[in-house]
């Protein structure tokens, strides 16, 4: 596959930065990186976004996740390796994504079990860091960004 045009996020000046600068911020705000790169991996997945399935899955590798999770990570409702927080953060990254899936895109009870296992600060991160992953994502899948290809 060939990409239509460069990330357009890297052709208008200024633009790259500030998504950089917004995920710095995030990544400041007490949520464990670990739960990051889940949540960026499985909203990825989700959209279908080969560019940040592959460069994710990387990056969660080079923080030292392991293997078996990252593969799981699409059936993590099945799979025994995340804990309770990691679901409920899977949870909310899954429904955040999925906004068209139903009438009440973010329920009271997922939002409810994330707020159990992270405090305001963390939470804010997190719904930031996916937030951003769908913009990435969009950007990618509709100009066609291949996995493995640098911007």
């Amino acid at each position: 596959m060939q990409a239509r045009m460069k990330n357009p996020a890297a052709v208008v000046p200024g633009a790259m930065p500030a998504i950089q600068a917004l995920s710095a911020a995030v990544q400041k705000q007490g949520m464990p990186i670990e739960v990051l790169h889940l949540a960026h991996l499985r909203a990825s997945q989700i959209n279908g976004c080969s560019a940040c399935v592959d460069g994710g899955a990387r990056q969660a590798k080079e923080a030292g996740e392991k293997d078996e999770r990252l593969l799981a990570v699409a059936a993590w409702r099945e799979a025994l390796y995340f804990s309770d927080a990691e679901r409920a953060a899977l949870a909310l990254a899954e429904a955040m994504t999925r906004l068209s899936d139903r009438a009440d895109p973010v329920p009271d009870q997922v939002w409810a079990e994330a707020a159990k296992h992270f405090d305001e600060r963390a939470l804010a991160g997190l719904v930031l860091s996916v937030a951003v992953t769908n913009l990435f994502n969009r950007l990618n899948v509709t100009t066609r960004q291949p996995a493995g290809a640098a911007w």
